[in-house]
């Protein structure tokens, strides 16, 4: 290409950029010229004193935290495809968006620093109870601005790199073969495993997440595990804290004015994760000190890798590291909790999944690969589908850092706006046959279509899940070994999906596993 024809085409690019941002820009000011005012907003009318908080509040009020599934749905239905709830006590409003075209022009137009909606708990414990430990690198959960923004940067590369994932395959491998070991030592005469299965799947998620980010075996799944271990803690705090998120941040705020019951064990949960979680955490990380080499490859720990690229400041490791833990475990238990339960409601889609399995993997003893697990379209389309219609998160949002114009409304500095995703992937006005699970609608050349922003199980933009990669890797291998070995059924009727912590069956998940 000659210099001219290279020099036309870039001024060519420029201007199709500022064409492209001066039509933005029109759009944007085209939207203000006729928004709507924000008081003329529809949704629930609070009561003096109360607001709205009260709807949340047991026996008078008539919204249920472990129901907001429902809750979203009426409100659609009930106020349309923006809805505020204002006037909440100790919080900002919030309004919830069921409109995938503006959920998308907030995700394209958010700035460089986004805010997703706070959580003033844990706010609170990372930078006022425990600013002592947290200091200034209080990690990406609950965290804004520009101390977010640097901790993100530097630790974003290593997390969301596909070919970093890839390096953990033979890991993650070996840890759910050890789940498929332990599956076939704990399930009884009929087949079964014990009513407590999700607490075993919180385990293998556990122990995953150790070998990843720390190198390290903690033991979860052997003989000899004890129920009162610091793991067995870990777990059971972790389950605390997402219990309790809802009820400090939706209910009326008293934990600000004094410690509450729910407060305390809030707390006290928060405080034996940083405790356990951090023990683990030092032992890896002073071990990698000692070595004072800092030099990475395949088999290095995220620990290790964060640590590298930048050694003088171990702390950003060891905060990331804490982070994993706290929303890790939970959230990759509860998904493959309901892409087994799923299977088990649609054997027809278990069947198939498990033929292409084994023709990707037709022995006992074949390792995975990338290349085997890129095979496995099949079983990604499962996982795609049961996130779709059941996701682990309902929704998530952004917390307005200048007035904007979202869904015809003018939108005050400071409202949060929650993104109604379980409702908007559930709608035929996104997807057909919203109600039946079809895997096939997520495979190539098939002739469904859908909204790009219809479903965001890990989000979407700069705040997008950091630990998506790994927990797509963990959830497609684990899924891989148990179906080679087992065909899943379960026998007790049909389980109500609740917010327990997260959105997943309710009930015990007492699987038959039967070998082939």
């Amino acid at each position: 290409m000659s210099l001219l024809s290279k020099r036309l085409r870039g001024l060519s690019s420029v201007a199709g950029h500022r064409l492209k941002s001066s039509l933005v820009s029109a759009s944007i000011q085209n939207d203000a010229d006729y928004a709507k005012d924000y008081e003329d907003m529809p949704g629930p009318s609070p009561l003096p004193l109360l607001g709205n908080n009260w709807r949340f509040l047991p026996y008078i009020g008539d919204y249920n935290i472990t129901e907001i599934d429902k809750l979203s749905l009426r409100l659609w239905k009930e106020y349309g495809d923006v809805v505020k709830i204002g006037k909440l006590l100790g919080r900002p409003d919030m309004v919830f968006l069921y409109d995938a075209d503006e959920i998308e022009k907030v995700f394209r137009n958010e700035e460089l620093m986004p805010h997703r909606p706070s959580m003033p708990s844990l706010n609170y414990y990372k930078h006022v109870l425990r600013k002592d430990f947290f200091g200034e690198l209080a990690g990406v959960i609950a965290v804004h601005g520009e101390k977010w923004y640097q901790f993100r940067s530097k630790v974003q590369q290593p997390m969301l790199q596909p070919r970093t994932a890839k390096h953990y395959i033979g890991t993650i491998e070996e840890t759910a073969i050890s789940f498929v070991n332990r599956i076939k030592k704990i399930k009884n005469h009929n087949q079964e495993v014990p009513h407590d299965f999700l607490n075993e799947i919180h385990k293998w998620s556990l122990e995953s997440i150790a070998r990843v980010a720390l190198d390290q075996k903690l033991g979860c799944l052997d003989d000899d595990y004890a129920m009162n271990s610091d793991t067995q803690n870990l777990i059971n705090a972790i389950n605390t804290f997402f219990e309790n998120v809802p009820v400090l941040e939706l209910k009326i705020p008293f934990w600000k004015l004094f410690s509450t019951p729910t407060w305390k064990k809030y707390i006290k949960a928060l405080d034996t994760i940083t405790k356990i979680t951090s023990k683990h955490i030092d032992k890896s990380l002073n071990k990698l000190l000692s070595e004072k080499s800092f030099c990475t490859d395949h088999q290095s720990s995220l620990l290790k890798r964060v640590l590298s690229l930048d050694p003088s400041n171990p702390k950003l490791a060891q905060i990331l590291s804490l982070d994993m833990f706290i929303v890790g475990i939970d959230t990759t238990s509860a998904a493959l909790a309901s892409v087994l339960y799923q299977l088990t409601q649609h054997p027809d889609k278990q069947k198939k999944v498990r033929e292409e399995i084994k023709k990707v993997l037709p022995y006992a003893d074949t390792k995975l690969t990338s290349a085997k697990l890129e095979q496995l379209q099949y079983l990604k389309a499962c996982i795609k589908e049961t996130l779709r219609m059941y996701p682990v998160v309902l929704g998530n949002g952004r917390c307005m850092t200048k007035d904007t114009v979202v869904g015809g409304y003018k939108i005050p500095k400071g409202v949060q706006i929650v993104f109604q995703h379980y409702a908007i992937s559930n709608s035929s006005k996104y997807f057909s046959q919203p109600d039946q699970f079809l895997p096939e609608r997520w495979l190539k050349g098939t002739h469904h279509r859908h909204h790009s922003f219809a479903s965001l199980p890990f989000g979407y933009g700069k705040r997008m899940c950091l630990g998506r990669r790994f927990a797509d890797l963990e959830l497609q291998t684990v899924l891989a070994k148990i179906l080679q070995n087992f065909q899943v059924q379960y026998e007790y009727g049909s389980l109500d999906y609740t917010v327990h912590p997260m959105y997943m069956p309710h009930g015990p998940l007492k699987f038959k596993m039967i070998e082939d």
